[in-house]
This record gives structure tokens, C-alpha cells and sequence, in this order.
């Protein structure tokens, strides 16, 4: 009979011996099979698994039947038996066929690394948009494996992968699952026009806008707590926080931006969850200034960095004018970890937790967004230029005379490059 373990809450926990499968193509990509497998560690411990075993097999392809060679699942039914675990998680995606063989093979529950950071998300999220992207990104994930999911999602209770839409829709077939997508985009499409046009009002009002990006667990939200005091939720696990969340920021000049915490990145963030998120991620897209905040004390700093530069690039976001936080400065050991990489980046280094610190990363922000002060002489007519005056920056002196407006403006830095040159003619030497 299989050992369980409960919590001390008495709620029944996954014990589970986590696999990963390094291929030739997985060698030559860009992730690391170590930081990965470390990773899937500390995703299953976030879930609410106790992990009993890890094990890794290099394989020249993946097995279309097992995933895994024969001979390492009978191996792994030996350690399952040997430790009395309930589920193995793979660290690549599995597909339903591959999931099903398994799961007759070994009689446990099986699941995938993106159906495991699916489970995490649907336990955080709280926000009707954060529900709905989740069971869209469960079910986009769902539908094509829906014939071998059935032991998995039968499980009623059974901890990780079974949360969210999943034990509501074992028997609901595909045509109902793509009617209940569509209905969730078209939820969907309403909120992102709703958080567009909020978009659009802070634009117009001259609003500048500074997003927070980096590796889970850096601190970008304990970061928005201290510099905003915003009342968020910060713990030191895994997607503390999943829900995008924009305080009002005061700089040392007195003026007000607004700076907003995202999702943090993973390797291997599942591509449905990506898709489900990027209406919230693109609040980076739109962005004046980038804080990528990278946690220095970590072991795998530079490979984190490479994951969220990446991610970055994909979004679109990878010319934003980007200042490199890297945080917990207090826990970081050099004689460990060697230099921290600040070449060619415009970059500082603190610890959330110091005012001094904290003072030095407002400044900074407020040097990054802030341009030269200049003055623009133009006709009273022209509306539409003096409109654009306010629009790229802070009015700080307006005087009439006759017929002409002359206006000094503390320039926004990447609202003058975008608009500014319309201004330029006006300009008085």
C-alpha cells in the first residue's frame, strides 16, 4: 500500500519523484537542464508536494510511447514502489497518448511541468481576469491531450493538476471545451478593452508608466511594497504574486509615475500561459521606462537574466530603455557568486529593504525618465501644439505674450523622442 503524508492543515499531499529527460536537442537549446530540473524542485514544493526523489535520463529523442526509454520506466516503478510516491512530474510537456501509457504503466497520477505551473497559477490567481486566463490557458492546454488525461482528471482532490476546470470537465467532449475557450476570449477581449483604454486616458493625461519584470522570487513585489507602500502580497516562494498591480510612485522632484509589478518569468514558461497573459504582460509593451529586477544572491543569477531578456524579446519589449535592479545586494556573497555582470548595463545595486537604497532607485528612475528643460514659443491657435507641449512633459512656467505662448516644459524623455520633433521648429535657442 502507498505511504500519504499530510500538512499540518491535514490536507492530503502529492509525493512525487520528479523526472527530467535530456535530449540532443535539449542540449542544444537555450535552457539549462540543471536550472530546470532545481526549478521543477521548488515548483513542486510551491504546489504542495513533498518531492522524495529526482531522477534524469540523457537520451539521444524522446521515446514516442514512454517519453523515457522502457527500461528507465521500470526503473522509475521501482523507485515509485520503493518510496510509496503518488506522481510523477516530467519536466518537458508529455503528450495524452504519452501520459496514458505511463500512467497504465505505473499506476500513478502523471503530469507535465506546464500542467504543474498551470496548477500554481489557478491557486493564485484571484482577479476575475486572472481566473479567466488561467482556465483559458488550462484548457487550451487540455484539449489537445484530452484522451489521455482521463485517470489524471478523475482524481478528484488529488492535489497538484487537478485544480481549476480540469475534474469539472472529464466528461465534457472537445466541441463543448472549444465553445467554453471562446466564450472565456470573448470575456477576455472585453477586459483588454476595458485595461486599453485605461491605457490610453494615462497617455493623454501624461502619465508616465514604469513596469517591474524579472526571474519569480527576484523581489519586484516586495519592491513595490516599499517603494509604494502598497498593501501586496509577498512571500518568498514561487508566483508569490500572479495579478498585475500599479501604485502611484512619488520621485524625489515630487512628481508621480506609476509603476506597475507583472508576472514573474520561468524557463519554460508554458507558450498557453504566455498566450492567456499577454494582455497583462503587454503593460511592459507599454512602459516608458523597464526595471529589470534580478535577485543577486542566486546561484543561477546570469542564466534568470538570459530568461527574462529573452521572454522580453518575444513580447517586443526588448528596446525599452531598461534599468537593472539587482536586488537583495545584502544576501549576495562575491567570493560565491563573482562579480555581478554590470558591464554595458545601466544598472544598481540594492537591497529592497534599505531607505538609502531605496532613495538611490528613485533617483535614478526619475534621471532615466526625465529630460532637458526647454522652452517652446508657439502660436496661441495652435492648440494641437500646446496640447502636445503637456503631453511630453511638465509644464513648469506658461507666459502670454500677444499672440504667441511661451512654454517651459522638463521634458519626458521617451515622450519627446516619439513626439517631440513636431515641437522642435519652436523651439527658442
Amino acid at each position: 500500500m502507498r505511504q500519504t503524508t499530510y500538512d499540518t492543515d491535514n490536507e492530503l499531499r502529492d509525493r512525487v519523484i520528479l523526472v527530467s529527460l535530456v535530449t540532443s536537442e535539449v542540449k542544444r537549446g537555450d535552457a539549462d537542464p540543471e536550472l530546470s530540473l532545481q526549478e521543477l524542485v521548488s515548483l513542486a514544493e510551491t504546489a504542495g508536494s513533498d518531492v522524495l526523489s529526482t531522477m534524469t535520463q540523457n537520451k539521444e529523442t524522446r521515446d514516442p510511447k514512454w517519453f523515457i526509454g522502457k527500461g528507465k520506466v521500470e526503473e522509475l516503478r521501482a523507485v515509485a514502489e520503493e518510496l510509496g510516491a503518488t506522481t510523477v512530474i516530467f519536466d518537458q510537456e508529455l503528450s495524452g497518448a504519452q501520459v496514458r501509457n505511463l500512467e497504465a504503466a505505473l499506476d500513478l497520477k502523471i503530469i507535465d511541468r506546464t500542467q504543474l505551473i498551470l496548477d500554481i497559477f489557478a491557486q493564485r490567481a484571484k482577479t476575475r481576469e486572472g481566473i479567466i486566463q488561467v482556465e483559458l490557458a488550462q484548457l487550451s492546454y487540455l484539449l489537445p491531450r484530452l484522451s489521455g488525461q482521463g485517470k489524471n482528471l478523475s482524481r478528484l482532490g488529488g492535489g497538484i493538476g487537478t485544480r481549476g476546470p480540469g475534474e469539472t470537465k472529464l466528461e465534457t467532449d472537445r466541441r463543448h471545451i472549444r465553445d467554453r475557450i471562446n466564450d472565456l476570449k470573448s470575456v477576455l477581449d472585453e477586459l483588454v478593452r476595458h485595461r486599453n483604454l485605461h491605457r490610453e486616458r494615462r497617455r493623454k493625461s501624461g502619465v508616465q508608466q514604469v513596469a517591474l519584470v524579472g526571474y519569480t522570487n527576484a523581489g519586484k513585489s516586495t519592491l513595490l511594497r516599499e517603494l509604494t507602500k502598497a498593501d501586496v502580497y509577498v512571500e518568498d516562494q514561487l508566483f508569490a504574486t500572479l495579478d498585475p498591480t500599479s501604485r502611484s510612485l512619488e520621485l524625489p522632484s515630487g512628481k508621480e509615475v506609476v509603476l506597475t509589478d507583472t508576472v514573474g518569468f520561468i524557463q519554460n514558461l508554458p507558450h498557453d500561459l504566455i498566450a492567456a497573459f499577454r494582455a497583462t504582460l503587454e503593460e511592459v509593451l507599454e512602459a516608458d521606462l523597464v526595471l529589470h529586477v534580478v535577485d543577486s544572491s542566486s546561484p543561477m543569477r546570469d542564466e534568470q537574466m538570459a530568461v527574462v531578456d529573452k521572454i522580453l524579446t518575444d513580447l517586443g519589449a526588448a528596446g525599452k530603455p531598461q534599468l537593472t535592479i539587482f536586488n537583495k545586494i545584502d544576501k549576495y556573497n562575491r567570493d560565491e557568486l563573482g562579480m555581478l555582470p554590470t558591464k554595458g548595463l545601466d544598472a544598481l545595486e540594492i537591497s529592497a529593504f534599505s531607505a538609502d537604497d531605496l532613495l538611490r532607485l528613485r533617483e535614478a528612475i526619475q534621471e532615466n525618465m526625465t529630460g532637458d528643460t526647454r522652452t517652446f514659443v508657439l502660436p496661441a491657435e495652435r492648440g494641437d501644439l500646446i496640447a502636445l507641449a503637456y503631453r511630453t512633459g511638465e509644464v513648469t512656467k506658461q507666459e502670454v505674450d500677444g499672440d504667441l505662448l511661451r512654454l517651459t516644459v522638463e521634458l519626458n524623455k521617451q515622450d519627446y523622442e516619439v513626439h517631440g520633433y513636431k515641437l522642435e521648429a519652436y523651439s527658442e535657442q
